[in-house]
């Protein structure tokens, strides 16, 4: 099913205000948001079920025992999950950086520690370098800028990775 921009916009609103409320809540632990890359108007299809469900492994592989709570939300604007951990702000950045550079699908998870005031902790603020296209090397936000690859081209590249990562598995 396609989304508008306005669900879009809407959905980024909402987990927001989700966010904000899990930090109101629990201000001692880390809140980790996970969100699925899927460029496009369809958010949802059996290929982000599959990302969804190996970010999902991943976090619960790394994390553990430290997971407070864990809320997943599979969603027509796309799959969320919100983590609180017991872990440390930056340790939990760094170590979600580890998952997105090395897990195979990893390049499609947007993993996010959220801070105090509501702002995503950089990568650069845990000493890791900018996110790669998914296509090339050049950084992710350069080509996202810059339109260098079609929404076509990038959604034939996600589904060559999650099929290749479903022959491993």
């Amino acid at each position: 099913m396609e989304i508008t921009l306005d669900q879009l916009l809407e959905s980024r609103d909402n987990r927001s205000a989700m966010q904000k409320d899990l930090m109101s809540k629990n201000p001692e632990q880390t809140l980790v948001c996970f969100t699925v890359v899927m460029p496009g108007q369809v958010k949802r299809n059996r290929l982000s079920a599959v990302i969804a469900e190996a970010g999902m492994e991943a976090l619960r592989e790394r994390f553990g025992g430290d997971i407070f709570q864990c809320i997943e939300r599979d969603l027509e604007t796309g799959f969320e999950a919100y983590l609180l951990l017991s872990v440390p702000k930056i340790e939990a950045k760094q170590t979600l950086c580890e998952i997105e550079d090395r897990h195979p699908l990893g390049r499609l998870f947007d993993m996010d520690v959220i801070d105090a005031t509501g702002v995503p902790i950089s990568r650069s603020d845990a000493q890791r370098p900018a996110r790669k296209c998914l296509m090339c090397d050049n950084e992710a936000r350069v080509c996202m800028r810059n339109n260098t690859h079609t929404q076509s081209e990038l959604q034939e590249c996600i589904h060559q990775m999650v099929e290749q990562y479903v022959r491993r598995v």
